[in-house]
């Protein structure tokens, strides 16, 4: 049964994770999902599928360990197109959640957004404002959390998650297995070995020594 206060509206889940209570005003690290965050399945709609992608986990940690909130910013099609409902996106979602605990680091807020022009319903809904690559997901979490979009960060594997980024306020992102490329005002950095997972190692720390400061 899906809790109805996570749903803001048909095609929007909102849910705040834990009870960690953080100043105003802090940048956040924002993440895509699916490609991101664990493997993605294609539509994913069974838990026992879910398997995270160990490269996201050190900077989760980082991010946890600075004191930085990490949001989860998600398009789900899948729902509008009828694929799975929103309970299957919960049990879903919570199966991440788990192992991301088991591995000792955790989220503090997932959006979704499940509008999409191919859908049926009240989800019928073509270039959304909360579906990326349009910014409203990010723009709603830092409405809640009274974050410092400028400062935020976002790691997705997508260029659509780098366009919500940009169009957010954000100055960088991180594109899983993708190229580098400017943009004014935006820098899309690489994220594919060990050496670009130490830049963005780096960037959240950064974060970090700046809200101590």
């Amino acid at each position: 049964m899906v809790s109805p206060h996570k749903l803001t509206e048909p095609g929007l889940w909102v849910e705040r994770i834990g009870d960690r209570v953080f100043p105003p005003h802090l940048p956040a690290l924002f993440l895509d999902r699916d490609g991101t965050i664990n493997v993605d399945t294609d539509y994913p709609s069974d838990p026992a599928e879910m398997e995270l992608r160990p490269q996201m986990l050190p900077a989760i940690a980082a991010a946890n360990r600075t004191g930085i909130p990490v949001v989860v910013v998600t398009n789900q099609s899948g729902i509008a197109r009828g694929y799975f409902g929103w309970s299957a996106f919960a049990a879903v979602n919570g199966r991440v959640l788990e192992l991301l605990g088991n591995q000792g680091v955790f989220v503090d807020m997932v959006l979704a957004c499940a509008y999409h022009e191919a859908g049926v319903g009240p989800l019928a809904v073509a270039d959304h404002p909360m579906r990326k690559p349009n910014p409203g997901m990010l723009i709603e979490a830092g409405k809640r959390l009274d974050l410092d979009l400028q400062r935020s960060l976002i790691v997705g594997d997508r260029l659509a998650d780098m366009q919500a980024g940009k169009r957010a306020g954000l100055a960088q992102g991180w594109l899983v297995d993708g190229d580098a490329a400017a943009q004014p005002g935006f820098a899309i950095r690489p994220l594919r070995d060990s050496s670009d997972l130490g830049g963005l190692l780096a960037a959240i720390e950064a974060l970090g020594r700046d809200n101590r400061s």
